[in-house]
């Protein structure tokens, strides 16, 4: 069993949970929770795609962009005053 609880816990547990909750509305929470955990795992999924997969050549050369350049990509001249 899970967490090392036997048969008889786990169903004390459920009986608990169904006093405190009521009938209807368990099968509400259940599905809550099961949208809470999925959306979860798909975050976390995202997330890890994101790490792994290398920024694409676009991304690149937008976040590299020289401030030795100016917008039209002509080089910027250094004056002094």
């Amino acid at each position: 069993m899970p967490f090392g609880l036997g048969m008889g816990e786990m169903i004390l547990i459920f009986l608990v949970v169904l006093l405190v909750f009521g009938a209807k509305r368990l099968p509400e929470l259940g599905t809550s929770l099961g949208k809470g955990i999925r959306e979860f795992k798909s975050s976390v999924r995202e997330i890890e795609t994101e790490i792994k997969t290398p920024p694409s050549i676009e991304e690149k050369s937008s976040t590299s962009k020289s401030a030795d350049r100016n917008d039209d990509g002509t080089p910027r001249r250094l004056t002094t005053s």
